[in-house]
């Protein structure tokens, strides 16, 4: 832009009384803005290539548009994403691929909601640690129902859910500084899988269902998955000496990308256990991500100092996302 300017004032700089015919003189003057045009495109494609580069994360949903309960989220088969305490407590709100919101359904009086997930019928299932549950909410009817729920539980916080519907729900005790990790089979019966030190918190799946990611600060374990839906063996993923961590998802493949809460990051970590890269957010207290977008390769963070919702792109699509879009 800067070069057409400097061509632009080079051009225009000779008097009418130079020996340039008229002719000339137009022509001279149709390139300049030829120039210019084609100066500005190529701005505005540069700024245009810079906003989908990868790992760059932008502002996807208005300051304070959720509250600091913000969590959840999660993608339909149809783009849209989901999240809990839109505008205020106890609500679910939508969240359209172009940053459109607005509250989708209320829950039961009572009920606030934490980690999101999408069975394989289409369903939202929802951690509603106030009150224990896992509820179930029918996308066509808004019907909101209790799927699973276990009166013991301290907060059901994050969730998981597995290509046969099982859902895995972890349990923190903050004041106690200690967890749980529970599972519910498509009948709603719930089973204690684990107990653990440290706070349980993010949950995910590997891509071949083969390992459970549970996280309680300082230190990530994955546990051996059997085909039952119990686990197994467990061993140290990695540990981070720093900050928090909270919610996590894995790519198809297999590496788990770990919101960093305090840390202002979403650390994506190989299957091995090693750092690739760091993403760096806007907001210091990201809570939990999911992947979207039309090719599952948008991943999605809730921003609990923000209260909003930012977005990068990734490299590789979402595990989640390529299950609920079989």
């Amino acid at each position: 832009m800067i070069i057409a300017i400097h061509f632009f004032c080079i051009f225009t700089s000779y008097n009418q009384d130079d020996s340039f015919n008229s002719t000339f003189q137009m022509n001279r003057l149709r390139f300049v803005l030829s120039f210019l045009y084609f100066g500005t495109a190529l701005a505005s494609l540069a700024q245009k290539s810079h906003s989908h580069e990868l790992f760059n994360s932008q502002i996807f949903t208005p300051l304070n548009s959720f509250t600091n309960g913000v969590e959840g989220p999660a993608v339909d088969k149809t783009g849209n994403l989901f999240a809990v305490n839109y505008n205020h407590q106890g609500s679910i709100g939508q969240v359209t691929p172009d940053g459109k919101a607005e509250v989708f359904i209320e829950l039961p009086d009572g009920s606030i909601g934490n980690g999101i997930r999408f069975d394989s019928h289409g369903n939202m299932l929802i951690a509603d640690y106030t009150r224990h549950n896992v509820l179930r909410v029918d996308m066509k009817t808004r019907l909101v129902t209790v799927f699973a729920h276990e009166s013991s539980m301290t907060q059901p916080n994050d969730i998981a859910i597995d290509s046969n519907d099982r859902v895995y729900a972890s349990d923190p005790d903050f004041k106690a500084d200690k967890g749980r990790i529970w599972k519910a089979e498509t009948n709603g019966k719930v089973t204690l899988l684990d107990s653990m030190q440290g706070p349980a918190n993010g949950i995910e799946i590997s891509p071949d269902e083969k390992t459970l990611y549970v996280n309680a600060v300082p230190k990530v374990w994955a546990y051996e998955l059997l085909p039952s839906g119990n686990i197994g063996k467990k061993h140290l993923l990695i540990e981070f000496p720093e900050y928090g961590m909270d919610g996590m998802r894995c790519d198809i493949r297999g590496n788990l990308y770990i919101a960093r809460f305090g840390k202002g990051t979403v650390v994506k970590v190989s299957p091995d256990g090693k750092v690739i890269q760091e993403i760096i957010l806007h907001g210091k207290r990201p809570t939990n991500l999911a992947f979207g977008g039309k090719d599952g390769r948008t991943v999605y963070v809730t921003i609990q100092d923000h209260g909003n919702i930012e977005s990068f792109h990734a490299d590789f699509p979402g595990r989640e996302w390529k299950m609920v879009n079989k």
